[in-house]
């Protein structure tokens, strides 16, 4: 039977995003399960289908005889268009069914410039944005993801929001979910009474905020006897036995991420007090080769794939390195498949191994300095060293390649402009070193891209009260480094301050920005994380009508006895660690990492990891 969704595919510009039935998706009787999944991704299906978490949960909730979960995107303007002339709502890839069918609706949090494309899915699927205007009849809305620690800009949005890592939590909201349902669904609140509960769920209605007289948070209060007064983060503490999908969906089109990802290990050791990921993903744990070697047979197996991508924070830091690659390049050699290695440090890079792994293809090297000079370098804690850079590059350029990209931040704490100049000087070292290799040992037609993004203060990490640079301060930096570059050889890249900014106020912002967020849909604001949509008027216009200062939440900086909006969150990395962080940073004093030294963090009270690689006992 032609659908309405089959009609109207002629009409837009790339179908593949909305027909759903690719290889190893899961197709299932919706009148033989008792619960109907709809995972959430506000963005494209390109953007989407490269998501690692989506892969994870998408299969191990469709494990389950009583589930069918359904893949649910953004639609892009042209299909929105046609959805809108043909009267169709919101739907889900598998089934095409529209999602207000569904029983729960699951929003994972990557980004806070999505937000506004959660705003407007919801109006596509006409189900109510506010949780409290939501009945029984609406499908529970929920949310995940990295960004959900400090989600209260849309928090009135979620019935309940899942922290840390969803594996064995994804299913305990989902058994209750079933039970709930065959009691007959007579209260919302009853449900969300029960999971809250459980640990690491939150549930944002049960909670009052009260506020200053100067805008600061008073207070965080649970208003239910069943919330908790702070809410801990789950992890998976024997990461080698969690579940990781032995089947991946094969995309029909072209996705940003399109290989197998091997995630080898979750977590940091490195302590980079500006990178909120290596705190909220604290402990590292990682996986046995053996296991990674299964896994990667299977994947490759059953998709067909030509590339293999080791997925973490830090590759180069996951003990089990060397007998990996060497297992994985039995399999690329003879199959010839290219393997990558992202998130490789300058400090322990190996050219013997990048010559491996790169036999199937070569590509360009990605180093992270994130700041041009020593003392910056220490601030943010980095643990990297000039010497460390220039070696590394040296290595490079005698071993072939000719290509080398160098990522910086600008806007860093406690940074100076002498600190900003320094990204062009160093670049300039950088080609130094390639002259002064003898032209028979050195690769030929040399390519240094220099790129700098603007620093955005973030939650749970060091830098969580520091003021974020204005528009105008980062224009500068960039007019800087620029100005300083002298060749043509070097090439600068630089984000647009305008995303950053508007980041940076989401990122520690509270409830009250909820309004902001819905207004701004209202006018028209969607998909601002793509440059061709964003509109920063629209998002001043709408600030300023509700009569709130966006500076009060990125400009302003914050004490120490602040409350803040997020402080009802236990990720296991204490308020105290981040303060003494801080203070470090203040005067250049750098951390080791956590197999060097435990720096008290408090992430041992889990009871796993890095933590007790070498002792079975608590490290503080």
């Amino acid at each position: 039977m032609i659908t309405t969704r089959d009609k109207i595919l002629a009409g837009v510009t790339k179908p593949t995003r909305y027909t759903g039935g690719e290889l190893n998706s899961v197709m299932k009787n919706p009148n033989r399960v008792d619960v109907r999944w709809g995972f959430c991704f506000a963005d494209t299906y390109e953007i989407a289908m490269s998501h690692l978490g989506l892969k994870i949960l998408y299969h191990t909730l469709n494990e389950r005889e009583d589930t069918w979960c359904e893949r649910v995107f953004t639609p892009w303007t042209d299909m929105e268009e046609q959805m809108k002339l043909h009267g169709m709502k919101l739907f889900a890839l598998e089934s095409g069914d529209e999602v207000t069918h569904f029983d729960i609706l699951g929003f994972t949090l990557q980004y806070e410039l999505a937000y506004s494309n959660i705003v407007h899915m919801l109006n596509l699927a006409e189900v109510p944005v506010l949780a409290k205007d939501r009945d029984e009849s609406f499908p529970i809305i929920c949310a995940g993801g990295p960004v959900a620690y400090n989600c209260e800009p849309i928090a009135d949005i979620f019935d309940f929001v899942m922290l840390g890592e969803g594996e064995e939590m994804i299913h305990e909201v989902t058994d209750e979910y079933v039970k709930w349902k065959k009691s007959g669904k007579q209260n919302k609140k009853d449900y969300l009474e029960t999971i809250a509960r459980l640990d690491g769920i939150y549930v944002p209605s049960f909670y009052d905020i009260c506020y200053n007289e100067d805008n600061t948070v008073k207070s965080i209060t649970p208003n239910n006897p069943n919330a908790k007064s702070k809410i801990r983060k789950r992890i998976m503490k024997d990461f080698n036995a969690a579940k990781a999908p032995d089947s991946i969906i094969v995309p029909y089109g072209d996705v940003v991420h399109d290989r197998v990802m091997l995630e080898v290990m979750r977590g940091c050791l490195r302590g980079c007090r500006f990178c909120q990921a290596g705190y909220i993903y604290r402990p590292l744990r990682e996986r046995k080769p053996d296991t990674l070697m299964n896994l990667a047979e299977t994947l490759l197996e059953c998709s067909g794939y030509d590339e293999i991508s080791l997925s973490s924070l830090s590759t180069s830091d996951f003990s089990g390195l060397p007998d990996l690659t060497d297992g994985l390049l039995d399999i690329t050699e003879r199959k010839k498949i290219g393997l990558s290695l992202p998130s490789l440090r300058i400090d322990n890079f190996s050219l013997d191994l990048m010559e491996k792994v790169q036999k199937v293809r070569k590509t360009g090297i990605t180093f992270a300095p994130e700041a041009g000079t020593q003392r910056m370098r220490d601030v943010i804690n980095k643990n990297i060293t000039e010497e460390n850079i220039l070696h590394s590059t040296n290595l490079l350029f005698r071993g072939g390649w000719s290509n080398v990209k160098l990522y910086f931040m600008i806007g860093l704490p406690f940074e100076t402009l002498d600190d900003v100049k320094g990204i062009a000087e160093l670049a300039h070292k950088v080609l130094d070193v390639y002259f002064a290799i003898p032209k028979e040992e050195r690769a030929k037609n040399i390519n240094i891209t220099v790129s700098s993004s603007s620093f955005v203060p973030k939650p749970f990490t060091a830098f969580q009260w520091v003021g974020q640079n204005t528009r105008e301060q980062l224009i500068h930096k960039q007019h800087i480094i620029l100005d300083n570059i002298k060749t043509r050889r070097i090439k600068y890249n630089y984000h647009d301050n305008k995303t950053s900014y508007l980041e940076g106020v989401f990122a520690r912002g509270d409830r009250r920005l909820c309004s902001v967020i819905i207004r701004a849909v209202e006018k028209g604001c969607k998909f601002d994380g793509w440059t061709d949509y964003f509109d920063f008027d629209k998002w001043m216009e709408t600030f300023d009508e509700l009569g709130i200062d966006p500076d009060f939440y990125s400009a302003r900086e914050r004490s120490y006895e602040e409350v803040l909006p997020w402080d009802h969150i236990d990720i296991g990395v204490t308020k105290q660690f981040f303060i003494r962080e801080n203070e470090r940073a203040k005067q250049a004093v750098t951390t080791p990492n956590c197999r060097e030294k435990c720096a008290g963090c408090g992430i041992a009270s889990f009871g796993t990891g890095v933590c007790f690689e070498k002792r079975g006992e608590s490290n503080e």
